[in-house]
């Protein structure tokens, strides 16, 4: 794990113990993700978050809000994956970020417990996941 993942991940796991982020934590979240830190937040703001969750499993898969005109929006793993074009530009192909705003919005929303939580069975799910 390089070292920006190690600082990424003690800064999480602070916010989750508190449900608060400080400005110094927001600072080094910012230093460390850029424009995408930035516009995850824009997306947290807006409650742009879901958490789908199965029942009874509760396995879970977040849905994001995009920021473009057509508000689409992208399924994604906040720390493995993301249906967006720019995980698979600027992450898998270039390898220039170390996750997308996306990602970073779940991670957030997760940490400072403001996710819009959504239940479905687990066939719902799977139908979701199917279509990735």
């Amino acid at each position: 794990m390089s070292c920006s993942r190690i600082v990424a991940e003690n800064v999480w796991k602070q916010i989750e113990s508190t449900s608060f982020v400080t400005d110094e934590q927001l600072s080094i979240l910012n230093f460390l993700f850029g424009k995408n830190f930035e516009r995850a937040t824009r997306i947290v703001d807006q409650r742009g978050v879901k958490r789908i969750s199965g029942l009874p499993s509760g396995r879970s898969i977040f849905q994001v809000m995009g920021e473009s005109k057509r508000k689409e929006e992208y399924f994604c793993f906040p720390e493995h994956f993301c249906a967006c074009y720019s995980f698979f530009f600027d992450i898998v192909n270039r390898g220039e970020q170390l996750c997308c705003k996306h990602q970073l919005a779940s991670r957030l929303a997760v940490s400072l417990g403001i996710c819009i939580e959504v239940k479905v069975s687990d066939d719902e799910l799977a139908l979701l996941l199917s279509k990735l």
